[in-house]
């Protein structure tokens, strides 16, 4: 999300981060410090109060003077550190470490061991095992102190008893926190606008650049290449260097493909007359063979209608292939019929017996056609034609015709040499449409990827080479758009 926003939020808001993150650093150390040195002036205070207990314990001790002892006590221990909160405690023991006054009377009971192996005793120590200030810490952090109170002549008169919590030891952390967040406030305060300052100077360039970059390919780019920003910073300069040099290599490209596009116009125009060419001429040959069959057996009324019928079908679907063959033509076209499929074979007879091949049909129809006749006749006629050409003097080619409710299926094979997969692909490329062998196979292979149908090599054909192809019998087929 941070990474997201603009340099002219990303420097102030990162300068108050650091600032927070040091503030916060800073009084983690000064926590430490302050704990270790409130632990610390805490022990300092207790000592020096025991001090004062032991020099004026000696006499009441001598006396007994239990009174005397918590009036010293309850004086005493006003100075130690947190006994208003009760965290804090004293007592005077005897020469045996039992208390003998302390000045809390309900927790340091008078009389009771406070010294040894008994029940209630605080400290394990015995009494005669203590020679000098014995300090006792706890699992919790609490802490316990006794030392000797000993005669002039060094006899021992009893123990001076302190007994400090651990909550006296607690670091005051509001006080520590205080001055680390008045300082963080003051320094956000002055970075946040020195940073924005700073973000709007840095980022400006770079959202030039940026713009810059985003308008390639919708602005010339020469135009763009003067609008991108001089930085004095040098990793800036070097992106805005980049870009120029990217812009500039940008035109000479441009330049290089408007001079390509308008050589691939003109290959567009010349594959545009080759094919219109190449589909006119197919059905053409089969139109004079009856045009010459009228001629001689033209008398015969029979024959006389059927050539007339013939030389219709086959003048239309000329018109309607041309049609096809323009760019944005729209095609409206009745659908395919067998007696359609019957015309096919009959146009490309004569070219059969020229070369002396056998040409067999068969058809397999368990549903209507739903499919635009033109283009299937156009199909079929390629296919016949390459496959007449491919068998040979003597050769054999079938036609196979099958229609479902889904797909319409023509399969055309051949005797011959055989075509390879890599073969049909090298002829059926789109570069290759200068080769008169592929062209028509070519138009093929266009006409059912338009229809979202298929052209491929049957692999495992009895023939030589079989060619399939097929497209959905739909009724949307009836009138398509066709565009190139």
């Amino acid at each position: 999300m941070f990474r997201r926003l603009p340099y002219r939020f990303q420097v102030p808001l990162g300068l108050v981060l650091a600032v927070l993150v040091s503030a916060l650093l800073v009084s983690a150390v000064a926590a430490q410090i302050a704990a270790r040195s409130a632990r610390q002036e805490v022990l300092t205070t207790v000592r020096q109060a025991m001090v004062l207990l032991r020099a004026q314990a000696r006499p009441l001790l001598a006396a007994d003077d239990t009174w005397r002892a918590y009036t010293l006590l309850r004086d005493t221990a006003a100075l130690l550190p947190g006994t208003e909160r009760g965290q804090t405690r004293a007592a005077i023991l005897d020469a045996k470490g039992r208390f003998l006054a302390g000045s809390d009377p309900s927790r340091l009971v008078t009389g009771v061991m406070a010294l040894g192996e008994s029940a209630h005793a605080k400290l394990a120590l015995a009494a005669n095992d203590i020679r000098a200030r014995v300090e006792q810490a706890a699992d919790d952090g609490a802490l316990t102190l006794v030392e000797p109170i000993r005669s002039e002549d060094g006899g021992l008169l009893g123990f001076v008893y302190v007994e400090i919590d651990a909550p006296a030891f607690a670091t005051d952390w509001v006080a520590v926190a205080q001055p680390a967040a008045i300082g963080a406030l003051l320094a956000a305060a002055l970075l946040v606008p020195a940073g924005w300052f700073l973000g709007e100077r840095m980022g400006r360039p770079i959202a030039q650049i940026a713009s810059c970059i985003a308008k390639i390919g919708r602005t010339d780019a020469a135009q763009l290449s003067a609008q991108v920003p001089v930085a004095k910073d040098p990793e800036l300069n070097r992106i805005g260097d980049a870009v120029r040099r990217l812009l500039s290599e940008l035109q000479v490209r441009q330049e290089a493909e408007l001079r390509a596009l308008s050589a691939e116009r003109l290959a567009a125009v010349g594959r545009i007359t080759a094919a219109v060419a190449h589909e006119i001429n197919n059905p053409l040959a089969g139109l004079l063979t009856v045009a010459q069959t009228l001629r001689i057996h033209g008398a015969a009324e029979e024959t006389r209608i059927r050539s007339i019928d013939l030389i219709d079908r086959g003048l239309k679907q000329i018109q309607t292939m041309t049609a096809a063959l323009l760019p944005q033509a729209r095609v409206e076209d009745r659908a395919l019929l067998p007696g359609d499929i019957n015309d096919v074979v009959t146009l490309v007879q004569p070219e059969a017996q020229r070369l002396g091949v056998q040409i067999s049909l068969h058809l397999d129809i368990s549903s209507a056609f739903r499919v635009p006749s033109a283009v299937v006749r156009q199909v079929m006629l390629n296919l016949l034609l390459n496959a007449i050409k491919a068998a040979g003097d003597g050769g054999l080619a079938h036609a196979l015709v099958q229609s479902d409710a889904q797909v319409l299926r023509i399969s055309i094979g051949n005797t011959g040499l055989r075509l390879t997969a890599a073969d049909l692909e090298t002829r059926v490329a789109s570069e290759g449409g200068n080769d008169p062998r592929g062209f028509g196979l070519w138009i093929c292979r266009e006409i059912a990827n338009r229809f979202g149908g298929g052209f491929h090599l049957v692999a495992d054909s009895a023939a030589a080479t079989e060619l399939c192809f097929w497209i959905p019998n739909l009724n949307a087929h009836e009138q398509v758009t066709v565009t190139r």
